[in-house]
């Protein structure tokens, strides 16, 4: 039943990044919120396996429309000067959310019975879902506002006939772009666009085998008693992401506004990502290396693990959006995402059949190799430029 989610999702935020392009993302974000709470108020009504099942999977399918309708709207009504900070802001929703998803179901099913523990958090979600179909807009156009950032407007030109160009007698129109156009031409056809997936599979690798193994890790080798003085010292882990996130946007602002136009606006994020990973990799030695007598030390590894790798989660995301126009976002934050859930699978499985066959070392090894990996990747893409770096160039 675990591994019915991250199928699910995966595909969902891949399918519904492309189809979602073609329509409202503050609708879709709204109508899947509402959805996905209707669907957990649905757990509390059956208590078979089968029952739970189908819901989990069509759970997993309506959440992964959030990823991809966020991120359009970001893009929209951020300027890029200050796109990594609220990015970044946005990207914490998981560390809150997962810090606060127990207290309040636990909270409901202790003191109202289990049924209330899916039917409170599926209410809230409703509620939630229609406020954003009501307060939210796709893009400061749509509320009156000026657009934060110039777009690039596509000249349609149309022949009249004999062969004379009406456009220049016509304002300019913006052509809608095709599946084909946001899909295939704008997110596949990018080398940089399949740099940046298979370092997003690299990340997600280790951050699938931080947090599933780590606890086991802690009770085999580092003297934790039992599951739970080992998850108290997992604890640090999505504390120290929710720091990181945050600063990794706001370091990656300051060094693109430092720069003064300077150089790629997205390569300025990779090399942030890339002091991040150098991180990540440093703090994996630490705390291999940290006695099982010393458990704050342990717990501070494990914290600084966090600090260093959800930042590169966060802004490999914004990057992916970044380096495509504004019709293709929602695409390239799926087609990123579902990359990114096949690393966590691979994380699964195959990990367990490392540490299983191989040990500890080894397993330390693929995360190190996994780092190693990602910054051959984004080692070629420290002078990226943004799509309207390249558009305005162009002018």
């Amino acid at each position: 039943m675990t591994s019915i989610f991250p199928i699910a999702y995966g595909m969902s935020k891949f399918v519904s990044g492309v189809l979602g392009s073609m329509m409202s993302a503050s609708r879709l974000l709204g109508l899947g919120l509402i959805c996905t709470g209707l669907i957990n108020v649905c757990f509390g009504f059956g208590s078979s396996l089968a029952w739970f099942c189908t819901l989990w999977a069509m759970n997993g399918i309506l959440q992964g429309v959030g990823g991809p309708c966020c991120a359009r709207i970001l893009t929209s009504w951020f300027a890029t000067e200050e796109r990594g900070t609220y990015w970044g802001m946005w990207n914490i929703a998981h560390n809150l959310g997962g810090f606060m998803a127990p207290l309040l179901a636990g909270s409901a099913a202790a003191s109202l019975g289990w049924k209330w523990g899916m039917w409170a958090p599926g209410m809230i979600g409703v509620v939630v879902g229609c406020i954003l179909l009501l307060g939210v807009k796709d893009k400061p156009e749509t509320a009156g506002f000026l657009p934060v950032e110039e777009e690039a407007v596509v000249m349609e030109v149309v022949d009249g006939g004999d062969g004379s160009d009406s456009s220049s007698s016509s304002p300019p129109k913006k052509e809608k772009e095709t599946i084909k156009q946001i899909l295939f031409d704008n997110v596949l056809k990018n080398p940089f666009i399949w740099g940046m997936a298979l370092t997003y599979f690299f990340v997600y690798v280790i951050r699938q085998g931080v947090t599933s193994w780590f606890v086991f890790y802690l009770l085999q080798e580092k003297g934790a008693s039992d599951a739970g003085i080992a998850a108290q010292r997992v604890s640090g882990l999505e504390l120290g992401g929710l720091v990181g996130s945050l600063l990794a946007g706001r370091l990656s602002d300051m060094y693109i506004a430092k720069s003064g136009g300077k150089g790629g606006i997205v390569g300025k994020r990779v090399q942030v990502v890339i002091s991040y990973t150098v991180g990540v990799a440093l703090m994996l030695l630490a705390f291999r290396a940290v006695p099982a007598s010393w458990p704050v030390a342990q717990w501070i590894c494990i914290f600084m693990i966090g600090f260093f790798l959800y930042g590169p989660q966060m802004l490999i995301g914004l990057c992916g959006a970044e380096l495509v126009g504004p019709a293709s976002v929602g695409a390239s934050e799926g087609f990123l995402g579902w990359v990114a859930y096949l690393g966590a699978a691979n994380a699964g499985v195959p990990l367990s059949i490392i540490v299983r066959d191989y040990g500890w070392n080894a397993y330390f090894t693929t995360l190190l190799f996994a780092c190693a990996g990602a910054l051959l990747l984004l080692a070629p893409m420290t002078n990226l430029k943004s799509f309207s770096q390249r558009t305005n160039k162009g002018k």
